[in-house]
Parts: C-alpha cells; structure tokens; sequence
C-alpha cells in the first residue's frame, strides 16, 4: 500500500491490508518466488501444489475424517461425508489472493468427485463461502451503499454478480479480473451451499477451465471457483476466528432446516485465508483507545490503524537491537482468547459428531516442501521460519518497503504505524512484480497449533504470498486418503 506517505484518511485506514496496491491483474499464471524474513527461496511444485500423485495409505489405521453423513457401523459400506467452509478475506489487497485460491478449485472439487480413496464413488460434500467482515464501527460509516458485513452468512451469488464489490472503500482500486480471470457465469448454488456426491449435485452449468491447464474443469469446480472471489470492499480489520465462529454456529439459519450446512457425523474442514493478524474484538473501545494506537510519522501523533490489532491481541518480548522479538503470544484482554475458538470447535465436534480439520493461508514464509505421506503437511519453510520483528528500511529485497512505495518516501515508521509487525512474507514473481506482503498471524497459530495439540495432524498452515494454493487441496485430499485403506 502507498496510502500513508501521502496522507489517506480514515477511510483508508479501515479499507487497508497488506500489500501492494492492486491496479490491475495479468491474466497468466503466477510462478515465482516468496520471501519471508529468513530470506527469498524459489517456489517450487512441491513447495505449494503437494504431491503430483497422492498416494493412498494402506495401513490400515483409524480414519483422521469421520464416516457420515449418520453413524455407520459397517465402515466399508459408508461414504464419507466431508462440511468445506471458506472464510476468504474481503479487504482491498486481497484481489489476486482470492484469484489465487479460487484456481484451487478444480484440484479440491475433482478430488473429492473422483476420490483416490478407493471407494469409486464421489465423497459427499457440502461447501460454504463468507468473508472474514463481521463489522467493525471504524468500517461501519465507510461501508458501500447496500454492503453489509457477512456475519459469517454464506454467500449466495456469482462473484460477476457482485463486481460492484470489486472496487475497494477508496474508490481508487478496482480488480474485476479476481472473478473474471476464474469465472464465466452467474451460476451459484440454492442458499449458497454447493453440494455433490453419490447422489448427484446440486448446480448445473458449462465445464470451462478455471485453472488455465487447458482442461475442462467439472461445473461443479466452476460454480465454487465463482463463489471465492468475495471482492475488495470488506473491512480492513480482518476477524477470520470470529467469522468462522458465526458461520459455524449451530442456530444460525444456514445450518437449520432440512439441509442445513453443518450435518451431524459429516467431517469439518475449514480453510482461513487472510494477508493480515486476527481482529476479532471483544470490547469495541479499543478501537477509540489511544494505548493501542501507533504513532502517525506524518503528524507526530497517534493515530488509529491496522495496528490496533496486532497491539491489542498479541505480547512480545523485545525487540532486540535487530528488531527481533524472542517471542510472541495472544493475550484474552480485548479480543476474543484463542482458547474460546478451540473451546468452541471442540463442542461442536463432540455435539455433532464432526472431526474438525483446518487449513490456513496466512502471512508465513513460503514452504519449502510438504511430507509425501497423507496428510502432506508443510515440513519446512511455512510458520517453521517465521520471525517477528519490526518494519525495516530500505527497498525491498533489502529492506521491507515494496518499490513502488519506496519511491514515493514511505519508510519503515509508515509500516509499523499501519501494521504494528513486520511483515510475515513477501510475494514475489519472475518479472519482479509483487504478488503481496502479509503480516504474521499469531492468534491463528495458535488455533492451528491447539488442533494439533493431540499429536494427530488436523491443521496446516500455508503462506499467503506462494502462488499456488494448491496444497490447501492436497491436504483435505490426505486427510481423507486413510478411508480408502480400510
């Protein structure tokens, strides 16, 4: 973002996220490299797309995803039944990372149509979309006329249904080609839950190539490649946990009446894409508290930024003379605790008779590599090399602060009043341009790191500034492969 050096108001304020300002997407297909604050490292296939054949486990041990949909007491004669929720941010950098994750969609849905598992039947699954807005009263009065926050309520329309929604608070950048690029249609699902399996499903359209791999694509893939793209207009004070927890409430119309989104037995896996750290407030008076506020190196004063976030929800020890802190946790005071999530998670499985699954796409560095046995997880790079520190000077590759910004005399002091860290990951691709900058994410950590806390793998953390999303598919698709063993 460039805002800051030259003054943007409020309304830039809460219209802000991570990285570059996006004027325009190419259309091809991104490859290059990521950097993180361990330094840059080619991305390869492995580091982002998982095996290019997963194998199946044969060994015969415990499924980690549930039977369902209903108890089955004959495993083999069961299908599984797998609950996909997306909580995609919605914030005015997000443009090319929605497009990012939404080319994912013929790996996850063929995956899942055309199971390696060994049941030769599709699994059964049910997906929903929402954003990571669940309001804020610093985005309230800059909200878009007719906007309102999802509240963790699924998205019922075709993103080229929405392009309005792709132009962000400011009026100053706008990426239609986030839906156009992976969307050609208005199709969308009944109440914005896409469904299919055995039983058939419930959308119909054309096949087209979402992917650009110059292969027909299922409709089904189309049609949940067009409900990812949620635009640009959401708040910038990004609340993926607490959106999440919305959507997944029990009460909530969606997951009531006669197909509800939350079925009892059917596995869960949720999948949280954010460039920025969890917002999820408790006591709205932080937003109007100045203890929280980073000083404004244009005015000399503090003022209110994304930095309210990572200063109300997160302690660190340090910095040392580098800028390095040696640690740093969530505090419970302001925003809703961690704890509360994983709380919360572990009852709706227990009531619902759900494993609950998760993968994040976050401000880590980029991965390295991903184990070759299900469920293949990340094993180097990712959240192994993350660092927390301040915002360093100079332009990037040697300091933090993107060109383009750099030329215009933004400094580390704008960064750190605007984000209160450094940055978790850097984008980049072969031609030098930026594919975006994302701060780390401490309080989702460690959700993920609570999910794994029994020693199973249920969480994976992928970096946000890769070009490829595809391990997010991958993943489900390991966690799944022991029910074909059985």
């Amino acid at each position: 973002m460039m805002a800051r050096r030259v003054g943007l108001a409020l309304l830039g304020l809460v219209a802000g996220a991570c990285g570059p300002t996006i004027l325009e997407i190419e259309s091809e297909d991104d490859t290059g490299t990521a950097e993180g604050s361990g330094g840059s490292s080619p991305v390869t296939s492995t580091s982002s797309s998982g095996p290019t054949t997963p194998p199946p486990d044969d060994s015969g041990d415990d499924p980690i995803l549930d039977f369902g949909p209903g108890p089955c007491s004959d495993p083999l004669a069961c299908v599984p039944a797998v609950d996909i929720l997306f909580v995609v941010d919605n914030s005015r950098s997000m443009a090319e990372e929605q497009r990012t994750l939404a080319r994912i969609a013929p790996t996850l849905v063929r995956g899942l149509l055309e199971p390696f598992t060994g049941f030769g039947e599709p699994i059964d699954t049910q997906v929903m979309v929402t954003t990571t807005d669940v309001g804020n009263p610093l985005c309230t009065p800059f909200q878009p006329p007719g906007y309102q926050p999802a509240l963790g309520r699924p998205t019922t329309t075709s993103c080229i249904d929405r392009l309005d929604d792709f132009v962000d608070l400011t009026g100053t950048i706008t990426a239609p080609e986030a839906c156009l690029d992976v969307c050609s249609g208005s199709m969308a699902p009944p109440a914005g839950i896409l469904a299919f399996g055995p039983d058939g499903t419930n959308v119909d359209g054309p096949a087209v190539d979402v992917d650009g791999d110059g292969e027909l694509d299922p409709p089904e893939a189309h049609v949940l490649a067009c409900m990812i793209p949620q635009g640009i207009n959401g708040c910038g004070f990004e609340s993926p946990l607490q959106a999440m927890r919305l959507a997944l409430d029990p009460g909530a119309p969606h997951n009531q009446g006669a197909q509800p989104f939350l079925r009892p037995h059917a596995a869960l896996f949720v999948v949280l894409v954010t460039d920025e750290v969890d917002c999820s407030v408790a006591d709205f008076s932080i937003m109007e508290d100045p203890s929280y506020y980073e000083v404004d190196p244009d005015s000399g004063v503090p003022a209110p930024s994304s930095a309210i976030c990572w200063n109300a929800g997160v302690e660190c020890f340090g910095p040392d003379a580098n800028g390095v802190y040696s640690m740093c946790s969530s505090v419970d005071e302001r925003l809703h605790p961690v704890e509360e999530y994983l709380g919360f998670l572990s009852e709706l499985g227990a009531e619902l008779d759900k494993e609950v699954t998760m993968a994040q796409v976050v401000g880590v560095p980029s991965v390295g590599a991903h184990d070759p046995e299900p469920p293949f997880e990340p094993t180097v790079g990712g959240v192994y090399d993350l660092v927390y520190r301040r915002w360093r000077d100079g332009s990037y590759p040697v300091g933090d602060i993107l060109p383009d910004e750099f030329v215009q005399g933004v400094t580390a002091a704008h960064k750190q009043f605007e984000f209160g860290i450094g940055p978790g990951c850097t984008g980049v691709d072969p031609s030098g341009s930026f594919s975006g900058q994302a701060t780390p994410p401490v309080r989702m950590r460690e959700l993920c790191e609570g999910l794994n806390a029994e020693g199973a793998v249920r969480c994976a953390m992928e970096s946000i500034c890769d070009p490829d999303y595809s391990a997010v598919a991958w993943f489900l698709q390991g966690l799944l492969a022991p029910l074909g063993g059985r």
